[in-house]
């Protein structure tokens, strides 16, 4: 980290053991650390109540996501839930604030506009990373529910985003056959590119082992999963409400693993290090 950053002292406030990762990253840097709402937490550095690390960190880092339900901060390794109000809020003011999916946490109270807050999520380098960190869990989620091997099997992912692309080039990688289908023609060629095949929507057949959904809306309804085997599985790893008609598939007999948080889950040390570079570059910038 540059000479800019050299004198911050960082607080780390919530969060599941991304946070326990990046305080522990953060001070391995030779930065002062304080955290909060980590109680649950193995060696989390410098354990303070909420009130002392708003006096003692310029930089605040929250979860990510900041919020899942608008009512309380995402703190699983909290002692006690922690709820957002104006009161919370106040804490922040003054404060560099720096958080991923903030949208929920700003709409819970007026006072967060007295904060500098500002969205980790919304940078190009943690998206990209984050997606192939789900792609990698997606992979390993796929390989434990799936009898079959990867290797010569054949997988349908839906969605060309930055995870679908991930996810392609992964599985080509392991020498399955993979359809991809996307809406956008330039997409369709860009997955031909990639050796696999391309399929509007509406031509997807059946016959797949594994199917991957990364859309957040929905694209795997009854016509298409009525051509599925039962033994095809189906990971959503899409955001709510998802892509994949979860009564249609009960109705026809189909699995669906809901996949949600993999980086958060399943690599939670290397997540953490994203988000750390990520905040560095943020505060450099500035």
């Amino acid at each position: 980290m540059g000479e800019k950053a050299i004198h911050h002292t960082f607080g780390v406030v919530g969060g599941d053991m991304r946070q326990v990762y990046l305080a522990r990253g953060i001070a391995g840097d030779g930065f002062p650390v304080v955290c909060s709402c980590l109680e649950k937490g193995e060696g989390v550095p410098g354990p303070v109540g909420l009130e002392e690390l708003c006096r003692k960190a310029d930089v605040v880092i929250l979860p990510l996501p900041a919020s899942r339900d608008g009512a309380c901060l995402n703190a699983p390794l909290a002692a006690e839930p922690v709820r957002l109000d104006e009161d919370f809020a106040r804490l922040f003011a003054g404060k560099r604030v720096l958080g991923g999916m903030t949208g929920r946490l700003r709409a819970s109270a007026d006072a967060w506009e007295r904060a500098d807050l500002q969205d980790y999520y919304e940078r190009e380098e943690l998206l990209i990373g984050n997606a192939v960190l789900t792609a990698e869990g997606a992979i390993g989620a796929a390989i434990a529910g799936h009898p079959g091997s990867l290797n010569g099997g054949r997988c349908l992912v839906t969605g060309f985003g930055r995870i679908g692309k991930a996810l392609c080039l992964g599985l080509r990688g392991l020498g399955a056959h993979v359809d991809c289908a996307a809406r956008k023609a330039r997409d369709r060629t860009a997955i031909e590119a990639l050796g696999c095949r391309a399929l509007r929507y509406e031509e997807i057949g059946g016959g797949y082992d594994l199917v991957f959904n990364t859309v957040p809306h929905r694209v795997l309804e009854a016509p298409a999963l009525a051509k599925q085997s039962p033994g095809c599985l189906l990971l959503e790893l899409a955001s709510a409400p998802g892509g994949i008609d979860l009564e249609a598939a009960a109705r026809l007999g189909l699995r669906v693993q809901q996949e949600p948080s993999l980086p958060g889950r399943m690599s939670p040390k290397t997540a953490a290090e994203l988000i750390k570079k990520t905040v560095y570059n943020m505060l450099e910038e500035r």
